[in-house]
């Protein structure tokens, strides 16, 4: 049974810093590509980042390349989102989810499987 758990999210100042958790079970990292995605209250879900063992590079959304970087650990079957800069539209839940699609941008309807999210809020 795949399972995602996010951790991590809390209210942080505009300018701080955090670092999301996605605990995963179930399935094999090499298999899947695993990918962070937000949604803000009245706002569709958005793609942020992803990494998979087919792209050297991991992707990113224009509005977090810079200030965001994802990466795993598969010893610990953990992705890891660092967020730096952290403005206050970033406010968000942050979903982990991952598909076992080559993809090379994020649909939300390529993902299958999803964690139940981290809140994430930044203040000004």
């Amino acid at each position: 049974e795949v399972q995602l758990v996010e951790s991590g999210g809390r209210l942080v100042q505009a300018g701080g810093s955090l670092r999301l958790s996605c605990a995963a079970s179930g399935f094999t990292f090499d298999d899947y590509a695993i990918g962070w995605f937000r949604q803000a209250p009245g706002k569709e879900r958005e793609g942020v980042s992803f990494i998979s063992s087919w792209i050297s590079t991991p992707y990113y959304a224009d509005s977090v390349k810079g200030r965001f970087t994802i990466s795993s650990d598969n010893s610990k079957n953990t992705v890891y989102l660092q967020m730096n800069s952290l403005k206050p539209e970033d406010t968000a839940v942050y979903y982990c989810a991952i598909t076992p699609f080559s993809i090379t941008t994020m649909d939300v309807a390529d993902f299958g499987f999803w964690g139940q999210g981290t809140q994430v809020t930044v203040s000004s």
